[in-house]
């Protein structure tokens, strides 16, 4: 057999196990409650506390994208306007821009709460 393709087909089962692990250990630990005689909207709540997830997470991946946009235009105009070397300019203004568009996503992610 090709061992090419034993890469591949060990990544899918490992991401199957493990999330076939989690979805059967939450339902033996629900019924396990259930039996005890637990009422069952406790598995309910969160569900409409703060904002829906798909919002979050386009909100925090437009400012990283917008962060990494700035970080390569601010990197490009320190490089041509200064001596600065170039190969640790671009890398150092990508991170910087980028760590600080992902903070402002998490405390617009607090206020959106």
């Amino acid at each position: 057999m090709n061992e090419e393709i034993l890469i591949p087909i060990s990544l899918f089962l490992a991401v199957f196990g493990i999330v076939y692990l989690y979805l059967s250990t939450r339902n033996r630990e629900r019924l396990a409650l259930i039996e005890k005689g637990v009422d069952a909207r406790i598995f309910m709540r969160g569900k409409n506390e703060g904002p829906a997830f798909y919002k979050v997470v386009l909100l925090n991946l437009a400012l990283l994208l917008m962060g990494i946009g700035t970080g390569v235009f601010l990197a490009l105009l320190l490089s041509t306007f200064t001596s600065l070397d170039e190969d640790a300019l671009y890398p150092a203004m990508i991170f910087l821009t980028a760590g600080a568009s992902l903070f402002v996503g998490f405390t617009l992610t607090k206020k959106m709460e």
